[in-house]
């Protein structure tokens, strides 16, 4: 737990420096939201996109944002006629800064998102707000307004389209053969070893092992490379100290190459 507590604090110490200019800069808008409109699928879903605009050199995270990062969080609750949300999140980049591990997207982030109505009559209105951290020199925490009723008879987006283009692979797609999770006790928590049996993502790879459960917290994975199996060992810790227990199912892992990224949707028993 010391473990835990440590890289926590590290990371808030980076990500909430906030300064007197840092202030000024979030004021003049480091990052602008816009909703964008993509039209209602054959499925009869909306497609929709939340685009993130940062000033020139500033960055925003992941779902899981790594060492040194604010994870976003998102707020539907004003919105009408909003069944399920799904989010598509592209492929992020892996930054190093400071000795911390952060992993996101620089300069503009557009993140689909597919809206199952709740009548499929009426229209649909995203209407909520999305908390989120911005970094350059210093991270500051910002929350964005969004009110946008969606356009069903809107075409085709580019801009939605490339986002969905950069998506990580599916196991399938990426020729994953086998995701094995051996999940040893410590005296803080739990060691996972992932290996994934899959063709290299390009270069130097980068896997990320995300818990499936919001109190667990996983540290990010010394991850190594044997032929053509990829090694990643993390430990997880409960944020409230406690025993837990890991459903593998629920476990995802995310290989990040400098070709394609994979998304690994559960293990079975390493």
């Amino acid at each position: 737990m010391k473990r835990y507590l440590k890289s926590t604090a590290i990371a808030l110490t980076a990500c909430f420096a906030v300064n007197a200019p840092a202030q000024a800069q979030a004021v003049d808008g480091v990052v602008q939201l816009d909703v964008l409109d993509g039209g209602r699928t054959a499925q009869g879903t909306y497609l929709g996109a939340l685009r993130l605009t940062l000033k020139d050199g500033w960055k925003t995270y992941w779902r899981a944002p790594g060492d040194a990062g604010i994870p976003p969080q998102f707020d539907w609750d004003g919105s009408q006629n909003v069944g399920d949300v799904s989010i598509t999140w592209p492929a992020p980049e892996v930054f190093v800064q400071n000795g911390l591990q952060s992993i996101g997207y620089a300069n503009q982030l557009v993140l689909p998102v597919e809206i199952t109505p709740r009548n499929p009559a009426k229209p649909v209105r995203l209407r909520g707000d999305m908390d989120l951290g911005v970094c350059k020199d210093v991270c500051i925490p910002e929350r964005l307004d969004f009110d946008h009723t969606l356009d069903a008879e809107a075409g085709r987006n580019p801009a939605i389209a490339a986002a969905l283009a950069q998506r990580p692979y599916s196991a399938k797609e990426a020729h994953v053969t086998a995701a094995s999770c051996h999940l040893t006790p410590t005296s803080d928590g739990m060691k996972i070893e992932a290996r994934v049996t899959m063709p290299s993502a390009g270069g130097r790879e980068v896997a990320v092992i995300e818990p499936g459960n919001p109190a667990l917290w996983a540290s990010q994975p010394e991850t190594t490379r044997q032929g053509n199996t990829l090694v990643a060992t993390s430990e997880v810790v409960s944020a409230s100290g406690g025993p837990f227990a890991l459903d593998r199912s629920e476990i995802r892992i995310t290989v990040l190459g400098a070709n394609h990224a994979v998304d690994i949707q559960g293990c079975s028993a390493g």
